[in-house]
């Protein structure tokens, strides 16, 4: 089933920015990000948790779970801004409301971009048939080239996306509804609540910081639970700083990629410009697809204007 779009953003609209998950560690960095979307003409608010610390979280449970829903429910907010990943998005979903206290009609969706540990908030949102946008966290976009941040912002205001360049493994071309995630994240999450269908998807992976053996062994329960079954293609992202302890005995984890999925006999596109710790091009959670395995290519096939909500 397709998702629902929100609304086109333009300049002056207003969105937030809020910690969802890990403790701010830079705040020039996170200074930086918010700059960016300053000099786009937007209105940005940096919600009272940005700087809330409980341990490894920016703030306990509630804190962050109340910023979240308030900056859902602000009619005047376009759009949510993840401040950074770290851990923690999940454990606000327990128990989110996204109505608003004695409404029980939802608000009309809005944006919501990050990547990472927010993989679990735009997973959750797409089992409710809303899209949202696996991208730059505020805490990296000002890192990001030049051209990923106009990508990002030349989609957001309504525009098309062009495709992006890998490197195919074969297997043809299938096409299908993205679904972007944290390989890391997104093994938590599955068999929960807030695990969407897999069937009918180009599922994109990327990760950082996990030894090889740790991406089999997560790999290796996609596959244990039949998860991939339903899987069209897979694009993979960028890997970083995965690499085994030195002096250790052990495969590289492009190899652990390719021993765990070149036999599922679906198209695959490794090396794509999104992940950590290099360009992080967007790519929205929903938009309809096409993989082509032979070329090595990842293209958007069509505009979703039709299915954004309306002002």
């Amino acid at each position: 089933m397709p998702l629902k779009f929100p609304t086109s953003l333009k300049p002056g609209d207003s969105v937030i920015a809020i910690a969802t998950s890990g403790a701010v560690k830079d705040v020039k960095a996170l200074e930086a990000g918010l700059a960016v979307w300053r000099s786009r003409g937007y209105q940005v608010t940096l919600d009272d948790n940005w700087d809330a610390r409980q341990g490894y979280l920016a703030g306990d449970d509630t804190t962050r779970r109340n910023a979240l829903t308030q900056a859902w429910n602000d009619p005047q907010c376009k759009a949510i801004l993840c401040i950074r990943g770290g851990y923690g998005s999940a454990r606000l979903l327990e128990n989110w409301n996204q109505t608003v206290p004695g409404n029980p009609s939802p608000m009309p969706s809005k944006w919501i971009i990050g990547f990472s540990d927010v993989t679990a908030l735009l997973w959750s949102l797409a089992t409710e048939g809303i899209a949202s946008l696996h991208g730059p966290i505020l805490t990296t976009l000002d890192q990001e080239p030049i051209w990923s941040q106009q990508r990002m912002f030349d989609y957001l205001e309504g525009g098309n996306l062009e495709s992006l360049q890998g490197k195919g493994w074969g297997r043809g071309i299938a096409e299908g509804i993205l679904l972007p995630a944290n390989l890391s994240v997104a093994t938590h999450i599955l068999g929960t609540p807030l695990q969407p269908s897999l069937k009918g998807t180009i599922l994109a992976l990327e990760d950082i910081n996990e030894y090889p053996y740790r991406i089999d062994r997560m790999l290796t329960q996609w596959r244990l639970m039949g998860v991939l079954s339903g899987v069209k293609g897979i694009a993979l992202g960028r890997f970083s700083r995965c690499e085994a302890d030195p002096g250790s005995i052990s495969t590289n984890a492009g190899e652990v990629l390719r021993d765990r999925l070149s036999d599922l006999e679906i198209p695959i596109v490794s090396d794509l410009p999104f992940g950590h710790d290099g360009c992080n091009a967007v790519l929205p959670v929903g938009h309809h697809v096409r993989l082509d395995g032979d070329r090595g290519e990842l293209s958007f096939l069509r505009d979703e204007g039709l299915l954004r909500d309306k002002e």
